[in-house]
Protein backbone atom coordinates (compact mmCIF):
# COMPACT_ATOMS: atom_id res chain seq x y z
CA UNK A 1 0.00 0.00 0.00
CA UNK A 2 2.95 2.12 0.64
CA UNK A 3 4.36 1.80 -2.58
CA UNK A 4 0.96 2.53 -4.05
CA UNK A 5 1.01 6.06 -2.03
CA UNK A 6 4.87 7.06 -3.17
CA UNK A 7 3.83 6.36 -6.74
CA UNK A 8 0.50 8.23 -6.74
CA UNK A 9 2.29 10.77 -4.85
CA UNK A 10 5.41 11.47 -7.20
CA UNK A 11 2.57 10.97 -10.40
CA UNK A 12 0.31 13.61 -8.97
CA UNK A 13 3.74 16.24 -8.30
CA UNK A 14 4.79 15.63 -12.06
CA UNK A 15 1.13 16.32 -12.90
CA UNK A 16 1.14 19.52 -10.43
CA UNK A 17 4.30 20.40 -12.09
CA UNK A 18 3.87 20.24 -15.94
CA UNK A 19 0.20 22.08 -14.93
CA UNK A 20 1.67 25.47 -12.59
CA UNK A 21 4.74 25.61 -15.80
CA UNK A 22 1.63 25.51 -18.44
CA UNK A 23 -0.02 28.31 -16.61
CA UNK A 24 3.38 30.13 -16.73
CA UNK A 25 3.56 30.29 -20.51
CA UNK A 26 2.88 32.86 -22.79
CA UNK A 27 -0.59 33.51 -23.91
CA UNK A 28 0.93 33.70 -27.49
CA UNK A 29 3.62 32.31 -29.69
CA UNK A 30 5.39 33.08 -32.68
CA UNK A 31 7.53 30.60 -34.64
CA UNK A 32 10.14 32.08 -37.45
CA UNK A 33 12.55 31.05 -39.93
CA UNK A 34 14.24 32.51 -42.80
CA UNK A 35 16.12 31.78 -45.72
CA UNK A 36 17.83 33.54 -48.49
CA UNK A 37 16.56 32.19 -52.04
CA UNK A 38 18.82 32.72 -55.28
CA UNK A 39 16.17 34.43 -57.09
CA UNK A 40 14.31 37.51 -57.17
CA UNK A 41 11.25 38.67 -54.76
CA UNK A 42 9.31 38.42 -58.27
CA UNK A 43 10.38 35.07 -59.20
CA UNK A 44 9.35 33.87 -55.48
CA UNK A 45 6.06 36.24 -54.70
CA UNK A 46 4.06 33.65 -57.03
CA UNK A 47 4.65 31.04 -55.28
CA UNK A 48 3.28 32.29 -52.28
CA UNK A 49 0.22 33.86 -53.05
CA UNK A 50 -1.39 31.04 -55.19
CA UNK A 51 -2.28 28.08 -53.46
CA UNK A 52 -2.25 25.42 -56.30
CA UNK A 53 1.56 26.20 -56.59
CA UNK A 54 2.07 24.76 -52.73
CA UNK A 55 2.00 21.59 -53.73
CA UNK A 56 5.37 22.01 -54.83
CA UNK A 57 6.96 22.71 -51.74
CA UNK A 58 4.56 22.69 -48.76
CA UNK A 59 6.20 21.25 -46.35
CA UNK A 60 2.67 19.48 -45.35
CA UNK A 61 1.54 18.37 -48.92
CA UNK A 62 3.30 15.16 -48.87
CA UNK A 63 1.72 14.14 -45.08
CA UNK A 64 -0.72 13.03 -46.92
CA UNK A 65 -1.05 11.74 -50.49
CA UNK A 66 -4.91 11.16 -50.27
CA UNK A 67 -5.33 14.75 -49.23
CA UNK A 68 -8.30 16.21 -50.65
CA UNK A 69 -7.42 19.79 -51.89
CA UNK A 70 -10.77 22.44 -52.56
CA UNK A 71 -9.68 26.10 -53.92
CA UNK A 72 -12.23 29.04 -53.89
CA UNK A 73 -11.97 32.93 -54.41
CA UNK A 74 -9.00 34.10 -57.16
CA UNK A 75 -6.95 32.27 -58.38
CA UNK A 76 -4.23 34.11 -56.26
CA UNK A 77 -3.73 37.03 -53.84
CA UNK A 78 -6.29 38.42 -51.34
CA UNK A 79 -9.27 36.44 -51.07
CA UNK A 80 -7.95 33.27 -52.47
CA UNK A 81 -8.61 30.19 -50.30
CA UNK A 82 -6.87 27.12 -49.96
CA UNK A 83 -9.23 24.27 -47.97
CA UNK A 84 -7.51 20.75 -47.34
CA UNK A 85 -8.64 17.49 -44.91
CA UNK A 86 -6.37 14.67 -44.35
CA UNK A 87 -5.28 11.95 -42.06
CA UNK A 88 -4.37 12.20 -38.91
CA UNK A 89 -0.91 13.89 -39.64
CA UNK A 90 -1.68 16.34 -42.86
CA UNK A 91 -5.32 17.45 -40.25
CA UNK A 92 -7.74 19.89 -41.78
CA UNK A 93 -8.30 23.44 -42.07
CA UNK A 94 -8.41 26.26 -44.45
CA UNK A 95 -6.08 29.23 -45.33
CA UNK A 96 -6.76 32.29 -46.86
CA UNK A 97 -4.55 35.19 -48.17
CA UNK A 98 -5.43 37.88 -46.33
CA UNK A 99 -2.55 40.66 -47.63
CA UNK A 100 -0.54 40.36 -51.30
CA UNK A 101 1.82 42.69 -51.32
CA UNK A 102 5.67 42.72 -53.69
CA UNK A 103 7.22 41.99 -49.99
CA UNK A 104 4.48 40.95 -47.71
CA UNK A 105 2.33 38.10 -48.01
CA UNK A 106 -0.13 36.99 -44.87
CA UNK A 107 -2.22 34.39 -44.30
CA UNK A 108 -4.72 33.34 -41.97
CA UNK A 109 -4.42 29.99 -41.09
CA UNK A 110 -7.45 27.88 -39.37
CA UNK A 111 -7.26 24.88 -38.22
CA UNK A 112 -10.42 22.49 -37.66
CA UNK A 113 -8.14 19.12 -36.59
CA UNK A 114 -6.72 17.25 -34.72
CA UNK A 115 -7.14 20.88 -32.95
CA UNK A 116 -8.79 24.20 -33.44
CA UNK A 117 -6.74 26.89 -33.88
CA UNK A 118 -6.80 30.48 -35.63
CA UNK A 119 -3.19 31.63 -36.36
CA UNK A 120 -1.21 34.21 -38.65
CA UNK A 121 1.41 33.28 -40.99
CA UNK A 122 3.19 35.74 -42.74
CA UNK A 123 6.24 35.87 -45.55
CA UNK A 124 8.54 38.64 -45.87
CA UNK A 125 10.90 38.90 -49.09
CA UNK A 126 13.38 41.02 -48.53
CA UNK A 127 16.81 42.06 -50.85
CA UNK A 128 19.65 40.10 -49.95
CA UNK A 129 22.25 40.38 -52.36
CA UNK A 130 22.00 38.66 -55.31
CA UNK A 131 19.19 36.82 -54.35
CA UNK A 132 16.08 37.46 -51.18
CA UNK A 133 15.76 36.79 -47.30
CA UNK A 134 12.10 34.75 -46.78
CA UNK A 135 11.60 35.49 -43.83
CA UNK A 136 8.37 33.05 -42.75
CA UNK A 137 6.55 33.70 -39.57
CA UNK A 138 3.44 32.39 -37.49
CA UNK A 139 1.60 33.68 -34.07
CA UNK A 140 -1.01 32.97 -32.85
CA UNK A 141 -2.66 32.49 -29.48
CA UNK A 142 -1.89 29.03 -27.43
CA UNK A 143 -4.66 27.54 -25.47
CA UNK A 144 -4.19 25.90 -21.67
CA UNK A 145 -4.11 22.33 -23.96
CA UNK A 146 -1.69 23.82 -26.13
CA UNK A 147 0.53 25.16 -23.14
CA UNK A 148 0.68 21.96 -21.44
CA UNK A 149 1.80 20.70 -24.85
CA UNK A 150 4.37 23.18 -25.37
CA UNK A 151 5.46 22.00 -21.87
CA UNK A 152 6.45 18.54 -23.06
CA UNK A 153 7.47 19.06 -26.92
CA UNK A 154 9.29 22.14 -28.28
CA UNK A 155 6.84 23.77 -30.62
CA UNK A 156 9.21 26.39 -32.19
CA UNK A 157 11.65 22.92 -32.99
CA UNK A 158 8.44 20.88 -34.22
CA UNK A 159 6.94 23.68 -36.55
CA UNK A 160 10.24 25.59 -37.40
CA UNK A 161 11.97 22.17 -38.77
CA UNK A 162 8.49 22.33 -40.88
CA UNK A 163 9.50 25.70 -41.99
CA UNK A 164 13.03 25.02 -43.02
CA UNK A 165 12.04 22.01 -45.03
CA UNK A 166 9.19 24.33 -46.84
CA UNK A 167 11.94 27.10 -47.02
CA UNK A 168 14.41 24.47 -48.76
CA UNK A 169 11.80 23.45 -51.05
CA UNK A 170 10.97 26.80 -51.94
CA UNK A 171 14.51 26.98 -52.98
CA UNK A 172 14.34 24.25 -55.08
CA UNK A 173 11.25 25.23 -56.96
CA UNK A 174 12.32 29.16 -57.64
CA UNK A 175 15.93 27.62 -58.57
CA UNK A 176 14.44 25.53 -61.11
CA UNK A 177 12.36 27.95 -63.11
Amino acid sequence: MMILAVILGVLGAAIAYVLVRAAMRPDAFTTERARTIAAPAAAIHPHLVDFHRWQAWSPWERLDPAMTRTYSGPAAGVGAGYAWRGNKKAGSGRMTIAVDEPTRVTITLEFTAPWKATNETTFTLAPAGDGTLVTWTMTGRSSFGMKVFGVLVDLDKLVGKDFERGLAQLAEVCAAR
